[in-house]
């Protein structure tokens, strides 16, 4: 049985850019059959998701695309993180699993039971987790095809104040987050993040949230596929939790618009 929302959709930009948008945490949707297997109530579900969705990101990205002088691709997560979380690892890596948070969740963001702690994530993940990945491996591939590089562009948002399931929520929180990788995030692409969202004036460095999303296949491994990931403090944008956008979603489009054409004029990479 297919889900009545697509699990992803790949948004084509121009035939030449290295860049994709990846928007993996979005959405509110969540299929029936997986819905099932939630024992939330109706009220507690939607209360979940106003904290646990990253609310507006896919129309920020969708007019930050519109935006930009060359047209970045958008990977879009179409349904919930709650069905299962793409950009987690999908195994005993995952530091998350600490907060039942994995690559299904069985924990809520303030550690409360989300599913039977029985639950076996490996339908979930086989259905909708590893379709996820391999879609996205697939794109980076085309990009690396086409343009002889990748760069991708994580689009998240985070909530003013720590909610309890964060591993790392002590530290600062700007109102713009730069997650960064050792080996996929050169200087020129962090440069050029702090550049396009300086009129922000309160930028930071991978807190409260770090790293960024590479596919396995190319993960530390291939320098041509750069990464960052920006999350936005959601205060600074809309009204929390779950509530609507307010005008400032379209300067951070704008911010977003100009990365995304310094990321495309970033000099390529040595092939591996």
């Amino acid at each position: 049985m297919s889900p009545a929302v697509p699990s992803f959709e790949l948004l084509p930009g121009a035939g030449t850019s290295p860049v994709i948008l990846h928007v993996p945490h979005a959405a509110r949707a969540v299929p029936p059959e997986v819905r099932a297997g939630i024992v939330l109530d109706d009220r507690a579900l939607e209360r979940e998701l106003d904290h646990i969705v990253d609310a507006h990101t896919a129309e920020l990205a969708e007019r930050a695309a519109g935006l930009a002088r060359v047209a970045p691709w958008r990977f879009v997560n179409r349904l919930s993180r709650l069905v299962v979380d793409p950009e987690r690892f999908p195994d005993e890596r995952e530091e998350m699993l600490a907060v039942g948070m994995g690559a299904v969740y069985t924990r809520t963001t303030h550690r409360e039971v989300l599913r039977d702690a029985g639950t076996d994530p490996g339908p979930l993940v086989e259905r909708y987790f590893a379709p996820y990945a391999r879609a996205m491996t697939e794109a980076v591939a085309d990009r690396l095809a086409a343009a002889g590089r990748a760069v991708i562009v994580d689009v998240h948002s985070y909530p003013t104040r720590p909610l309890p399931y964060e591993l790392h929520g002590q530290g600062p929180r700007p109102a713009i987050c730069l997650g960064t990788d050792a080996f996929h995030t050169p200087g020129p692409l962090l440069a050029a993040a702090r550049e396009a969202f300086g009129a922000w004036g309160d930028v930071g460095l991978d807190s409260p949230f770090s790293g960024t999303y590479v596919p396995l296949e190319y993960y530390g491994s291939d320098a041509r596929v750069r990464a960052l990931m920006v999350e936005i403090r959601r205060d600074t944008y809309m009204t929390e939790p779950g509530g609507p956008a307010g005008p400032d979603l379209e300067r951070l489009a704008e911010s977003l618009a100009a990365l995304v054409d310094a990321a495309g004029a970033l000099p390529g990479a040595p092939r591996p």
